[in-house]
């Protein structure tokens, strides 16, 4: 169903309008709800403000400016989880301008990160590290959050200094992994197995661990690399066009066709077992690979949603018909679920990540309206959302409070229910691997309920504001 992008943008302005003269955004007063439609048997509605969870409980100002994003019930900050909670929510700064230092707090946060150690995943709120895990996708996931806010606001003043050093950072960090045999000095302190034997002169990035933090198998994961090559075509636009600098410019912009064409060298495989082409989610750059999803994104499944390839390129697809069946050995079913699961939890247990991922590049109403449904009928009874759950038994879980997982199910609905436009790693006229258009996400509902479960976002997050405001 297309989006009616002027009568949503006439509707959110009357929306505000209401807001503003009703006193709609006291601490008083029921709260509408989102007209979600779902396949099965959910008895409890989804809560609007619950979409808003990570933002108001996970995110910190910092006496230095600077805002800290905790990982839900982890008191510590993941460079990739917390870009992954702040993305979902850029889109209202337009509309709440209050969420601006926030924002840029998190950029600014990240890029200081990044100069402390870009070899680490995770830091404390003292900037000390928390896990010195070298994760390829780690970098590029800050990079994507810089790139989207500043096309989605136009706000420059978030090219600061710090933010261009963390830049150049992020370049040489990416070069010398290329280069991983002559110039890495990356060490983990603790042992973990991992098959060493690798082709040095892939121009794929050398990595250690997965999104999952769990070893790599073998040294080149795929999907950790095409977010790297996104991140390094970011990189290029803003130093060129944010900071006029050419040699960085060129250097990420070079860096990132490189990586492109071991990607499709080296990451495209002919399976003779499955009979078509199709991405390797690890591979050693010689003749090994491992074939398998893991529900942490990046991976193979949400190569779209990561603005690599549209959801109908033919390669992709003959990977995703792959990665969601149970021919992928980390594909779980049950009686309440279906999913990508990960080494990272017990062996049968199903990621909401994975889900997630499977709706956001989807192409169907009816896929779609199957996830959510699967996850509002597996969620908490608080409505949030977990790590991961049995299938047969989804009370059984991880982790009660998962900030990565709350903020893409939410991004997940504004799109679905309220018409939201896909966001996008690439800009507007832009093209991904190899060389496609942005694939929109399927919504559930007409373009009036769209408008009235905009207008209920947007209250909640008016009052979850006023209400924040009122304790400061």
């Amino acid at each position: 169903m297309a989006n009616n992008v002027p009568l949503k943008k006439a509707a959110i302005v009357v929306t505000l309008a209401f807001l503003a003269t009703a006193g709609a955004t006291s601490t008083t007063g029921a709260q509408s709800l989102m007209s979600v439609p779902l396949t099965g048997q959910r008895v409890r509605p989804i809560e609007p403000e619950t979409l808003f969870h990570t933002l108001f409980d996970d995110f910190v100002d910092e006496h230095d400016g600077t805002t800290y994003v905790q990982t839900g019930d982890i008191p510590a900050m993941w460079l990739r989880d917390s870009s992954s909670q702040t993305v979902p929510y850029i889109r209202f700064q337009q509309d709440f301008p209050v969420l601006c230092l926030l924002f840029t707090g998190v950029i600014e946060r990240n890029a200081l990160n990044v100069l402390v150690d870009p070899y680490a995943n995770a830091f404390m709120s003292n900037y000390h590290v928390w896990e010195r895990k070298w994760e390829v996708d780690s970098l590029g996931w800050t990079v994507g959050t810089l790139y989207i806010y500043w096309h989605a606001t136009g706000n420059a003043k978030v090219f600061t200094p710090t933010v261009h050093r963390a830049l150049r950072q992020i370049v040489d960090t990416y070069r010398c992994e290329q280069l991983h045999p002559t110039c890495s000095r990356y060490r983990y302190p603790y042992h973990v197995y991992t098959d060493d034997r690798y082709n040095p002169n892939t121009n794929l990035i050398w990595g250690a661990f997965r999104p999952s933090d769990d070893a790599v198998q073998y040294r080149f994961n795929i999907p950790q690399n095409a977010l790297a090559a996104v991140a390094l075509r970011e990189i290029a636009e803003i130093a060129r066009d944010a900071y006029h600098d050419v040699n960085l410019a060129n250097e990420a912009a070079s860096m990132s066709a490189q990586i492109q064409v071991g990607i499709e060298r080296y990451g495209l495989v002919w399976s003779t077992a499955h009979k078509r082409w199709m991405y390797v989610y690890e591979t050693d750059g010689y003749d090994r690979y491992n074939f398998m999803d893991d529900a942490n994104i990046p991976n193979l499944t949400a190569l779209p949603a990561m603005s690599w390839c549209s959801s109908y390129d033919w390669t992709y697809l003959s990977t995703r018909a792959f990665t969601l069946s149970k021919n992928n050995p980390w594909y779980f079913t049950g009686t309440y679920a279906a999913g990508l699961g990960s080494p990272h939890t017990p062996y049968d247990f199903v990621w909401p990540l994975g889900i997630i991922a499977r709706a956001l590049t989807a192409t169907s109403t009816s896929e779609v309206a199957e996830s959510i449904t699967t996850l509002a009928e597996t969620d908490s009874k608080d409505g949030l959302i977990h790590e991961s759950f049995y299938p047969n038994g989804y009370w059984r879980f991880t982790r009660s409070d998962f900030g990565w997982a709350n903020a893409i199910f939410a991004e997940l609905l504004f799109r679905t229910v309220a018409g939201f436009p896909v966001t996008s790693f690439v800009g507007d006229d832009a093209t991904m691997t190899p060389f496609e258009r942005m694939t929109p996400t399927p919504t559930l509902v007409n373009e009036y309920a769209q408008i009235e479960n905009t207008g209920t976002i947007l209250n909640s997050l008016s009052l979850l504001l006023s209400q924040r405001s009122a304790l400061h």
